[in-house]
């Protein structure tokens, strides 16, 4: 961690203030993995009443998102942070947000697996290409909510390089889901589902990334966004 940011405050109410909105952070990031795990399954099995699940409990993130949101809001008006304590509370907005749309994706993935249930019935196939890119960016964003957690943007570089191999993945699921349309029209409204599943996991990678940069503007103080990744890494060693 890096503690050279952090202090402690006048006001022990304070501290315990941010401390818990750290917390509901995690709370409401553990929730969205939660999310991502269950619409995935969803899909892959074609279970329609987890799926139905998965969108039913969007609203809870939605409602986290709206609660901290104001817990922010209230503290800055109170509080007047400053420094470091300032560019954490912007950051848990910007966080907040990044997390609410990847709980969207989320949603998106388990209506998709229900229109595919309607097309396919009960059919069940590996989806291997879906799982493998799923694992991919729900590893980069439970390893950027673990640097929130911890406080540090060490990880940070090899987090966001790791999008690189997710694009690298969408394009391949890409080109093969076009070749299955040419192959036989038949499989052209299935295929559209699946590339819209794909879409939405790609997605999650670069809210990731985004979580990410955030953290080292909260850190660092440092925009990181927008700039090569060997930018970034100057920028987090402090160079």
């Amino acid at each position: 961690m890096d503690n050279t940011n952090i202090g402690h405050h006048i006001s022990e109410q304070f501290n315990k203030e941010l401390e818990d909105i750290r917390n509901h952070v995690l709370t409401m990031g553990g929730l969205v993995e939660e999310q991502i795990e269950q619409a995935i399954k969803a899909f892959t099995t074609s279970d329609v009443e987890l799926a139905e699940q998965v969108i039913k409990q969007d609203n809870q993130i939605d409602a986290l998102e709206k609660v901290l949101d104001r817990e922010c809001m209230q503290i800055m008006a109170l509080r007047q942070p400053t420094a470091f304590d300032l560019r954490l509370l912007i950051t848990v907005l910007r966080i907040i947000n990044e997390l609410e749309r990847v709980g969207d994706m989320a949603e998106h993935v388990a209506k998709m697996a229900i229109h595919l249930s309607n097309i396919e019935g009960n059919k069940s196939e590996s989806y291997y290409e879906i799982q493998h890119i799923a694992d991919l960016v729900k590893a980069m964003l439970h390893d950027a909510l673990d640097a929130f957690a911890r406080m540090t943007v060490e990880q940070v570089p090899a987090i966001t390089g790791r999008d690189e191999n997710v694009d690298r993945e969408y394009a391949s699921i890409i080109r093969q889901q076009i070749t299955y349309m040419m192959e036989d029209p038949r499989n052209i409204t299935r295929t559209i589902n699946v590339l819209w599943t794909v879409r939405s996991l790609e997605r999650i990678g670069d809210h990731a990334c985004n979580i990410c940069e955030h953290l080292v503007y909260m850190i660092k103080g440092e925009d990181v966004r927008h700039i090569s990744r060997a930018e970034l890494e100057r920028k987090v060693k402090g160079e």
